[in-house]
């Protein structure tokens, strides 16, 4: 639902902003899930491609393995080697803006960062204080070594209905490449990542390619052009950045040993 159709149902005026039912928990949560479902039509000043956040988070953050959004108030405050600092799930929620939707930062106190925040915790009223909950990221799959021409092969004949023939999306898939998807800087664009997201949840509805078949189409994906992420060589500063980062990085590559001898 569009946050203009919640606007609507909510009430528009300046006098109905200022009420009670409008700023309850129940409408955060609401205009929340809307802002997370309708993002670019939402929030196009921080959107800069045709993604939403439940292009990757899906049935609204719900389902195991897909990036759920269970629990995930719970666990931030958390460290990130990435950016080597403690983000608050504010800065997590940013980082997709930035990266997955190829946009802006949302200002951590706007409201339409408590609605987000709001609808994401109510989502966990159920789960564990620490918030770990089953399937709650991508799961581990084996080292495998992709191969991009079985990759394009299987993109025509399994992803390209719902993603088009050249990844730009259509109405009922979103852009895997090219201008209108997300960012090298994503974690999307990770091999490994990728790969374990479609494993799991590819062919929307099915799920049937095996661990090899999801490391070849994610690899095709992933070779594709795509916008740049300025910045990105800052990320893992301490050197500690994961084998399938697809870029180089400042601080490179250091092994323990190294790290423990600074």
């Amino acid at each position: 639902m569009p946050v203009l159709a919640a606007a609507t149902l909510f009430g528009a005026c300046g006098r109905a902003e200022r009420s009670s039912s409008r700023d309850s928990p129940t409408a955060s949560i609401a205009r929340g899930h809307a802002l997370l479902t309708a993002t670019r039509d939402s929030l196009p000043q921080h959107v800069g491609n045709n993604l939403r956040c439940t292009s990757c988070h899906l049935n609204d953050g719900r389902t195991p393995n897909a990036l759920p959004w269970l629990g995930v108030t719970a666990r931030y405050p958390q460290y990130r080697s990435r950016n080597d600092a403690m983000s608050t799930i504010e800065d997590r929620i940013n980082d997709c803006f930035e990266r997955s939707m190829n946009g802006t930062a949302v200002s951590k106190d706007a409201r339409d960062m408590r609605d987000m925040v709001a609808y994401m915790a109510s989502l966990s009223t159920d789960v564990p204080a620490d918030g770990r909950v089953a399937g709650q990221a991508a799961p581990a799959l084996p080292s495998l070594t992709p191969d991009t021409i079985r990759g394009a092969q299987l993109f025509a004949s399994t992803c390209a209905t719902c993603h088009g023939d050249h990844g730009q999306g259509t109405p009922v898939a979103p852009a895997l490449w090219g201008a209108q998807s997300y960012n090298i800087g994503a974690g999307m664009a990770r091999l490994r990542t990728a790969a374990s997201f479609i494993r799991h949840n590819m062919p929307f509805g099915s799920a049937t390619l095996s661990d090899q078949q999801a490391f070849d189409v994610a690899a095709y994906i992933d070779s594709r052009p795509r916008p740049d992420f300025p910045g990105k060589e800052h990320d893992w500063p301490r050197g500690d950045a994961p084998p399938d980062v697809p870029y180089p990085t400042i601080a490179g590559h250091t092994t323990a040993a190294s790290r423990t001898s600074r």
